[in-house]
C-alpha cells in the first residue's frame, strides 16, 4: 500500500485499485474510487438522435421515437450498477427518463431508456443523460 499525505489530507492507494481518502476530522474515510461515476452520457435524441459527449460509451441507438439503448465501453462487474438520468425538452416542458421494464440491464449495455412527457406518449429530447455508479469488470 502506498501513502501520500497533501496539506494534511492522507490518501492511501491500495494494490487492489482503490483510493481511501481520509475525512476531515481524521476518523471517518471514505473509498474515492467506489463513488466515482463509471460511465456517463450526453446525447440529442432528436430525430438524428446522437452522444454529444461521454465516458466509457460507445454507442447510442434510437429504437424509434423517445427509446433509446446505449451501450457501455468496459464492462461493469455486475448488473447490480446504478443508474439516474434526466431529459429535457422546452422551458414549459417537463420530460420522464425511465429505464425500459421490457428489458434487464446487462454488463455491458444499459437497459433500454424512454423518454415521455407526463402521461403522454413517448417523444423525442433534445437533452437527454445517465450516469452509471458501480465497479468495472
Amino acid at each position: 500500500m502506498s501513502v501520500l499525505e497533501l496539506n494534511g489530507r492522507v490518501f492511501d492507494a491500495s494494490t487492489t485499485g482503490t483510493l481511501t481518502l481520509t475525512g476531515e476530522g481524521g476518523a471517518a474515510t471514505t473509498d474515492v474510487t467506489q463513488g466515482l461515476g463509471k460511465s456517463w452520457v450526453n446525447w440529442n435524441g432528436t430525430s438524428t438522435a446522437a452522444i454529444r459527449d461521454s465516458l466509457n460509451h460507445s454507442s447510442l441507438t434510437d429504437n424509434g421515437t423517445g427509446d433509446y439503448t446505449i451501450t457501455i465501453a468496459s464492462a461493469m462487474s455486475n448488473v447490480g450498477y446504478c443508474r439516474s438520468g434526466m431529459a429535457g425538452h422546452a422551458a414549459n416542458s417537463q420530460q420522464n427518463l425511465s429505464q425500459c421494464e421490457d428489458t434487464t440491464p446487462a454488463t455491458t449495455t444499459v437497459a433500454r431508456y424512454i423518454i415521455s412527457p407526463a402521461n403522454a406518449s413517448l417523444e423525442d429530447s433534445p437533452y437527454a443523460g445517465v450516469v452509471l455508479h458501480g465497479d468495472l469488470a
